[in-house]
């Protein structure tokens, strides 16, 4: 969407999935998330939706079938702060984000959607970032719902909150994905935009389901006086939670 790749100006990319968000866990596989946070009119924000898969799915749908990037997701706020929508791309590097967001703009400026730049006047401010997945769940594919936890962190410790999520938290994550309380997480940490350092993610087949069993996780994580959780609560101290409805993306 031209409107919506040419705000998205790098801070020097970012995520985001969200959520995308199941990832290769294979050693040396690297993934990188462009993400664009909109603030939208919340009166005319299903309207944005519309642009979007008129406009720029299609193209993003052809980026993923050349292999010009590995996936693409447009998320609607459910639950959680101001952020109204979410658009997310993804590149196995930061260079092929670049590649891809010069790409997008040349396709789209050759489509010409939305000349009245309708959808830039719905949602006319946003915070970009780029992250890069971490770990993460190897699938088939990702629930309707999601939940994403952005977290503020210590930055001299927080390669040590990556190393307890590989190791201590990823186990538990994935047996709720083989038992079906998830359908896909995933962990991330930042390279570029604002001052969240670290992104988890959740999906699952809907919302109440989604959070029944992340009550659970919070328990299985954290509880009985674990050391690790309460070392990563130190590391990662502050938060913010927001549910998404995940309105397209592929695959």
């Amino acid at each position: 969407m031209k409107y919506v790749t040419k705000i998205s100006v790098l801070l020097c990319l970012v995520l985001s999935s969200f959520g995308a968000w199941a990832q290769d866990e294979d050693e040396g596989t690297k993934n990188f998330t462009y993400a664009t946070y909109f603030y939208c009119d919340v009166t005319q924000q299903e309207r944005a939706d519309e642009i979007v898969k008129a406009d720029n799915a299609p193209v993003y749908d052809q980026l993923v079938k050349e292999g010009v990037i590995t996936a693409w997701g447009w998320m609607a706020h459910h639950t959680g702060g101001k952020w109204r929508r979410v658009q997310y791309y993804q590149a196995p590097s930061v260079d092929g984000l670049l590649d891809a967001q010069a790409e997008m703009n040349k396709r789209l400026d050759a489509a010409g959607g939305d000349a009245d730049n309708e959808f830039g006047k719905i949602c006319n401010s946003h915070e970009d970032y780029i992250w890069e997945v971490e770990a993460g769940s190897a699938g088939d594919g990702r629930g309707e719902a999601g939940f994403s936890v952005y977290y503020t962190c210590d930055e001299s410790k927080e390669e040590r909150a990556d190393e307890i999520w590989k190791k201590d938290f990823a186990p538990i994550l994935n047996k709720y994905v083989a038992d079906g309380k998830f359908t896909s997480w995933g962990w991330s940490s930042h390279w570029v935009g604002g001052s969240y350092r670290r992104l988890q993610t959740m999906t699952a087949k809907d919302h109440k389901s989604l959070l029944a069993a992340r009550a659970e996780l919070i328990e299985s994580m954290y509880g009985n006086d674990s050391t690790v959780g309460a070392e990563f609560s130190a590391i990662c101290g502050s938060h913010s939670d927001y549910m998404w409805d995940i309105e397209m993306e592929t695959p």
